[in-house]
């Protein structure tokens, strides 16, 4: 893919907010144009999902969504961080829906893939890998904006104000309010079911699993089993915290702190 000084990337492991992200973007920049599933792709393309022939065409500058780990090209950076505890509960449901594993796949199990990276997006890096090479080499940029996907459900309007100002653009609260609208996980479910066979990431794939999801935050604690909860903390408890995730399990606090006494004594 030809990349271009003035391109801005939207990037986010899978199932992070991504979309959603898309919509939000694409509706605040084009408020006159309705922003569907079917249109997405020009307005915001996805870099793994288009062909290079088809991202040239897009006009600059360009909104680019991609899950990539980091990629020095990739200079002004837009980076959506979610509570992977979170992550792989959406992740086990887009799996089942890409027909990527059956519907008896044990929880249990796919979390064991997720956190060891033998999921069909290993070319992606496992969640850690993923966030934290960006947050590591991009972190103090002024053209890197780490947005959480907790705050912006929690503020949509605030932090959707971030990526205007990011983009150097005007955008008061009524245009804010208008994009927030437009891009509710509602009204995306409702375009969703009319148009997911006009969208390359749905098209010819299961249609009673949704790909918008339940647009929460913090149902791992309902769903996700105890064992599962530890393993995840356990391997990522200090990047975690570093994200001001809270660790609940013995074992994650015992790894993040393990961890940042090894990174103090330079081991």
């Amino acid at each position: 893919m030809a990349v271009y000084p003035d391109d801005t990337f939207i990037v986010s492991y899978p199932r992070s907010g991504n979309t959603w992200t898309r919509f939000l973007i694409a509706n605040l920049l084009h408020p006159d144009e309705p922003v569907t599933f079917a249109n997405i792709e020009t307005l915001v393309p996805d870099a793994e999902a288009q062909s290079s022939r088809m991202l040239k065409r897009t006009p600059r500058p360009r909104y680019i969504k991609s899950h990539e780990y980091f990629d020095h090209r990739y200079r002004k950076v837009i980076y959506i961080v979610r509570d992977p505890r979170d992550v792989v509960l959406s992740y086990y449901n887009f799996a089942r829906k890409y027909r990527h594993i059956e519907d008896g796949y044990p929880l249990e199990r796919y979390v064991e893939d997720f956190v060891a990276g033998r999921l069909s997006s290993a070319d992606w890096g496992t969640w850690a890998e993923n966030v934290g090479t960006w947050i590591s080499a991009r972190g103090k940029d002024p053209d890197f904006l780490l947005l959480r996907y907790e705050d912006m459900q929690r503020n949509t309007s605030q932090e959707l104000a971030r990526i205007a100002d990011f983009f150097g653009i005007q955008a008061d609260a009524a245009s804010r309010e208008k994009a927030i609208q437009r891009s509710s996980a509602q009204q995306m479910r409702e375009l969703e079911k009319k148009q997911a066979q006009e969208w390359v990431s749905t098209k010819n794939q299961r249609a009673d699993i949704p790909f918008v999801g339940a647009a929460s935050t913090g149902g791992w604690k309902a769903k996700l089993p105890a064992v599962s909860v530890a393993q995840i903390e356990s391997e990522w408890g200090a990047l975690m915290q570093f994200l001001e995730y809270e660790l609940v399990t013995e074992a994650g606090q015992n790894a993040s702190a393990e961890r940042i006494a090894l990174s103090r004594a330079g081991k």
